[in-house]
């Protein structure tokens, strides 16, 4: 169960990638008509109204990328299962739809069908479809059927089990709405108490990787909070100083504090693997400062020093508090770095973004000094003190882009070629699933100058590598 919902959070990944482009296309519509917000300028209109595109379709762009995602292939057909699903799903579950069935007026139909196209079914729609795809994609059917054997009976099985989900959701999805909105307004209701709670469960449910489930809630219009929409558009629902509030928080995180936990990482290394450590924390403390991309940190330690990635966790949810409480708001599009930081200057529901100075400046020293001193305190393993003396010097630099050496080591490292039964990657990390464990050498893979290696499962190898993980992968699958 866990290593299929961790699947889930990595075909999320997909979908979340696109954000950028949109952050990019706000933020210059914004800053050309800070004031209007496109209405005084047919440039920033445009921009603007393109950025939307993709910020109102996300539940269709969730449903592509689980749906590609989870496929065995990641083939195109799947992605097809995908939206089948989802528009059936919408269409039959509408508002309209639902007042018909009933045979009652619109306004007495139950507002979570109102909601119906979110985040939550564009994941099912997409888990459908991929399924679908897996289960029938080789099916084989009589000669006066042929046409629609193989991956064409696939929309087909889609639509018909897209059906059946629906008639199961006409009953549940109301009460899960309710559940949602009822949890989304109890934190609401805490204030600066309840952005702190939710950032800290934000950072504890990475390893897991369902943290996406919950962004879900407060960032996207499922629970009816939607910040990181109203924030960037200003619409009705928007509060100035308040909007915001759930993507503040994480600036200070992700720009200064992890990098200054990473340098207190490298000078409480051992001296003879500082070298290998530094290359390691600078790669991931600038990913986290300048994309807002904190798994290379994050990994590097997570299963190292558990403990250590649990005061991660509570060091974010107090900068949430915090910053909520302050005259201070900055939203994001992708993630919590400074091309975020820039853009969002200009924003509907920006406030003091300048704060994020003095805020961002004290939280790095609070994050290095208590990172330095629970390390030490309790002798944690984090990189570069493990027991292990033996040193495995770095034999490549990923700044150098030795992309061709680092797979061949990798590929060593995982088995070679005849162990993987199935490879793909995901924002920074190739997942292997291997036929037999024991064939696994994760000091040959650390030498290939990556960040870690996970195994959540016998089977499950995870090798994290950084943001350029897709040329490592491609050179991976050519060797293969």
């Amino acid at each position: 169960m866990m290593k299929y919902l961790q699947k889930i959070g990595k075909s999320l990944m997909l979908p979340v990638a696109v954000l950028p482009a949109a952050g990019i296309l706000y933020g210059i519509g914004y800053w050309i008509d800070p004031s209007g917000w496109g209405a005084n300028n047919i440039v920033s209109a445009f921009l603007i109204k393109a950025a939307s595109a993709i910020i109102d379709q996300m539940p269709i762009l969730f449903a592509i990328g689980v749906s590609v995602g989870m496929a065995k292939d990641h083939d195109g057909t799947s992605a097809l299962a995908g939206i089948v699903s989802f528009l059936m799903i919408t269409t039959l579950l509408s508002t309209g739809a639902v007042a018909m069935y009933k045979g009652v007026d619109a306004s007495e139909v139950p507002a979570a069908f109102g909601k119906i196209s979110n985040c939550f079914i564009g994941i099912l729609a997409g888990i459908i479809g991929s399924g679908c795809y897996n289960k029938f994609r080789d099916t084989k059917l009589p000669d006066w059927l042929a046409f629609f054997s193989g991956k064409r009976c696939v929309a087909i099985v889609t639509a018909v089990i897209s059906v059946c989900a629906s008639v199961v959701l006409y009953f549940i999805w109301p009460l899960i709405f309710a559940g949602l909105v009822a949890f989304g307004k109890s934190i609401v209701g805490l204030g600066a108490v309840g952005a702190g709670i939710y950032a800290m469960l934000n950072r504890a449910l990475i390893p897991l990787g369902l943290h996406h489930a919950l962004n879900a809630v407060f960032w996207f219009d499922t629970a009816d909070i939607n910040d990181l929409g109203l924030f960037w558009s200003g619409a009705e629902g928007a509060v100035k100083g308040v909007t915001g509030q759930y993507m503040t928080g994480f600036f200070p995180v992700m720009m200064f504090g992890l990098p200054a936990g990473a340098l207190a990482m490298y000078h409480t290394a051992k001296p003879n693997k500082k070298k290998a450590v530094a290359s390691l924390m600078i790669a991931g403390a600038l990913a986290s400062f300048f994309t807002g991309i904190t798994e290379p940190l994050e990994f590097a330690f997570m299963f190292l020093a558990p403990g250590l990635y649990l005061v991660h966790a509570v060091l974010t949810g107090i900068s949430a508090i915090i910053c909520a409480l302050l005259p201070f708001r900055l939203g994001f599009n992708f993630s919590a770095g400074l091309v975020d930081w820039v853009l969002s200057f200009k924003a509907p529901m920006a406030v003091n973004p300048w704060i994020l100075i003095p805020v961002g400046a004290v939280y790095a020293v609070i994050y290095y000094f208590v990172f330095r001193f629970v390390i030490l305190k309790f002798d944690l393993k984090t990189p570069g003190r493990e027991d292990d003396d033996e040193e495995a010097e770095s034999k490549i630099q990923l700044a150098n882009d030795d992309f061709t050496s680092m797979a061949k080591l990798v590929l060593q490292g995982l088995g070679g070629k005849d162990n993987i039964k199935e490879i793909d990657y995901c924002a920074t990390r190739v997942r292997a699933e291997v036929n037999d464990y024991t064939q696994v050498d994760e000091k040959v893979i650390k030498n290939a100058g990556i960040a870690g290696v996970v195994r959540p499962s016998k089977t499950t190898v995870q090798v994290i590598v950084g943001p350029k993980v897709q040329f490592v992968y491609d050179e991976i699958k050519k060797m293969m």
